[in-house]
């Protein structure tokens, strides 16, 4: 079985593919250029070239279930923000249905489900991952939607909450994101499933029940 990353060049991407790789995990890190390659082949993580705005059929090939932790980036316009994290993800959940994958997991963010209550900057950012979200829920494959807080570079603390009332705030490392993707990974009878993600005071298995 092999797990396909799309979007494995980010920050959130390699680290959970480290931790994946550590856990002898079967991996195919799809990446945007040859020039990301170096990374990944220093430890035995097999990559694939692909782009989301270009082909990417090949990626999914021998694939039997796929992470989507792809996004434009803060400094991008909304023009990237359509291509990548709208109809990007949109473009591999149709593959992965055409494949026959056996599930899909999206990392979304936590105010996806009201885009107009972030901020202004944020808002075609999440309603890029409102409408992506809500394509995966219509599609015919299993699928489990991740929806971190606010990103941050603390240190992997792999505590965690569900809910605002036993969060710590709105917050969530990026480290604490690529521990619940690792268990969501390995999960497999968790399917149709959502969970907002913050830091906390639970185990991730605890909270991801």
């Amino acid at each position: 079985m092999k797990t396909l990353v799309v979007g494995a060049n980010g920050q959130i991407g390699r680290q959970f593919c480290e931790l994946a790789r550590r856990g002898g995990m079967s991996l195919r890190a799809m990446i945007r250029d040859s020039d990301q390659q170096p990374w990944f082949h220093e430890r035995g993580i097999d990559t694939v070239i692909g782009d989301l705005e270009s082909d990417i059929h090949q990626a999914f090939n021998g694939c039997d279930q796929v992470i989507f932790c792809a996004g434009s980036g803060p400094h991008t316009g909304p023009d990237k923000t359509l291509m990548i994290d709208l109809h990007g993800a949109i473009r591999c959940v149709d593959l992965a249905v055409e494949r026959g994958l056996e599930r899909f997991i999206m990392v979304s963010a936590l105010r996806a489900n009201d885009p107009m209550a972030a901020p202004a900057k944020l808002r075609p950012y999440m309603a890029a991952k409102f409408a992506a979200d809500a394509y995966l829920r219509s599609a015919r494959i299993p699928h489990v939607i991740l929806k971190p807080g606010k990103l941050t570079d603390a240190p992997a603390t792999r505590q965690v909450a569900t809910a605002l009332e036993h969060a710590q705030g709105i917050e969530v490392s990026r480290g604490n994101v690529a521990h619940a993707l690792l268990y969501l990974s390995q999960a497999r009878m968790l399917k149709n499933r959502e969970f907002d993600l913050l830091d906390g005071e639970s185990s991730i298995a605890m909270a991801l029940l």
